[in-house]
C-alpha cells in the first residue's frame, strides 16, 4: 500500500471461500462482480490491494467463545449436530468453514491495522460486515463477527471511543451485544422495524446496559420507505450523536439490503441513496473522526444488478475517486456478466435515476417515519443531553 493512496482496499480472492453453497443467498458473487466493475471503472487504478491473512484463534475468542471456534472448526468433519446454530438453512456447514470465516475477520482487521498504525486514514473490506454473528453463536448467514472484533481490536490499540453505524436492513445485533455494557462503543443501527423483518431485535428502548446507557441507539424505519425517508431519519439521529459521543473513529457496516430489489426485504433504496449514505459516512468521519473510518460491507442478496454498483460507490468514495452517477456500466464488464448471468437483465449506468433529495427532519412532520424517528430520539437524546423535541439537536 503507498503512502499517498486515500484508503486502504482489502481484497483476495480467497473472500470467494465464503461460500454457504447451493442456492443460499449470501453468494460470493456479488464480491467478485464487485471487484470487476471497480476494476474496470479505473476507480482502483494504481491501487494496491491490502492481501489479508487469517484471523488467529486469540483474535478470534476477543469475542467469541472458545468451544464455540472448536465448533466450527470440528463441524465440517462431524456427523453429529454441533449445534452453536451451524448446519441450518441460514448457516449451512461448509468445507474450511473455519478458514474462511477467519479470512474474513483477518480482512477487517487489516483494514484496522492500517488505520491503527498511520498508513492511511480509511479501509474499506466489502467481505466484512457479518454483523449477527453472536458470542457462541452463528446466525443470519455470519459464522464469527468481524466487525465486533475489529472494534475489541481497536480499543486496545490507541482509540478509546469507537462509533459503529450499520446500515444495513437488518438489525446490528452481533455488534449491539458485543458492547451492549461498553460506554466505549456507540453502536447505531438503522434497519427495516424489527415487527416486520428478522431477527426481531432492535426496538428504540434498547439503550445500552448499566453505565453505558445511551450507547445504543436503534432506528426502526417503516416498510417502503426510500431514500428521502431514510436520509432524513440518518441526518435527524447520528450527527448530533456522533457530535455529542466524540468517536475517534468510525466503523460502518454498509449492507445494501436496503435497495428496493432486494429479495429479502422490504425497504426501498436505491443505488444513488446507497452513494449519498456512503458520501455522508465520509463527511461524518472527516468532521469528527480525523478522517478515520473503517468501512465493512454486509447484506445485499440483488447479487447483479445492486450489489457491485453499491458497493462500487462505496470503494469510489472511500478513495475520494467519486463515479459519476450517469457513467455508463463498463461493456467489458457488462459482456463478462451477461456471459455469467445470461437471463438477468443489466442496468444500463451507475444510477437508478432516484431522487434523494429530503426535507430536514422538523419535529412536528406525523408520518410512520417521523414517528420512528421521535421514538428514537425520545429514548436516547436525554441520555446524551440533547432535546429530542429541538430539531436544532
Amino acid at each position: 500500500m503507498g503512502a499517498e493512496e486515500t484508503a486502504a482496499v482489502v481484497w483476495d480472492e480467497s473472500f470467494l471461500g465464503y461460500d454457504l453453497g447451493g442456492d443460499h443467498p449470501l453468494n460470493p458473487v456479488r464480491l467478485d462482480l464487485t471487484i470487476r466493475l471497480a476494476t474496470s471503472l479505473g476507480v482502483l487504478d494504481g491501487v494496491e490491494t491490502l492481501v489479508p491473512h487469517p484471523a488467529t484463534d486469540a483474535e478470534i475468542e476477543r469475542v467469541h467463545e472458545p468451544s464455540y471456534l472448536s465448533a466450527v472448526q470440528a463441524a465440517p468433519m462431524a456427523a453429529w449436530d454441533v449445534g452453536h446454530g451451524l448446519g441450518t438453512a441460514d448457516n449451512p456447514v461448509f468445507e474450511r468453514m473455519h478458514e474462511a470465516s477467519a479470512l474474513v475477520v483477518g480482512g477487517s482487521l487489516a483494514g484496522a491495522r492500517a488505520i491503527a498504525d498511520g498508513r492511511t486514514k480509511r479501509a474499506v473490506n466489502i467481505a466484512g460486515g457479518l454483523h449477527h454473528a453472536m458470542r457462541d453463536h452463528a446466525a443470519g448467514f455470519c459464522v464469527y463477527n468481524d466487525c465486533a472484533v475489529a472494534i475489541s481490536w481497536l480499543l486496545d490499540n490507541g482509540f478509546d471511543r469507537v462509533a459503529y453505524i450499520d446500515s444495513d436492513v437488518h438489525h446490528g445485533d452481533g455488534v449491539q451485544d458485543a458492547f451492549y455494557d461498553d460506554p466505549r462503543v456507540l453502536t447505531i443501527s438503522l434497519h427495516q422495524n424489527p415487527l416486520s423483518l428478522w431477527p426481531g431485535t432492535g426496538r428504540p428502548a434498547e439503550l445500552g446496559g448499566p453505565g453505558a446507557e445511551g450507547t445504543a441507539v436503534n432506528v426502526a424505519l417503516p416498510p417502503g420507505t426510500r431514500d428521502p425517508g431514510w436520509l432524513r431519519a440518518f441526518h435527524a439521529t447520528v450527527p448530533a450523536l456522533l457530535r455529542g459521543f466524540r468517536p475517534q473513529i468510525l466503523v460502518t457496516q454498509c449492507g445494501v439490503d436496503t435497495h428496493r430489489e432486494d429479495p429479502l426485504a422490504d425497504l426501498a433504496l436505491s443505488v444513488d441513496g446507497h452513494r449519498a449514505i456512503y458520501r455522508t459516512f465520509r463527511d461524518l468521519a472527516e468532521e469528527i473522526t480525523g478522517g478515520h473510518w473503517l468501512a465493512l460491507g454486509g447484506g445485499g442478496y440483488e447479487l447483479v444488478r445492486v450489489v457491485p454498483r453499491s458497493w462500487t460507490h462505496l470503494l469510489a468514495t472511500a478513495l475520494d475517486r467519486d463515479v459519476d452517477p450517469k457513467t455508463p456500466l463498463p461493456a467489458d464488464w457488462v459482456a463478462d456478466t451477461a456471459k455469467r448471468a445470461p437471463n438477468w437483465p443489466l442496468p444500463a449506468t451507475m444510477s437508478d435515476d432516484a431522487d434523494v433529495a429530503f426535507e430536514p427532519w422538523g419535529g412536528d412532520a406525523d408520518t410512520p417515519l417521523d414517528a420512528a424517528v421521535r421514538e428514537t430520539r425520545r429514548a436516547v437524546f436525554p441520555l446524551h443531553g440533547l432535546d429530542p423535541d429541538d430539531p436544532r439537536d
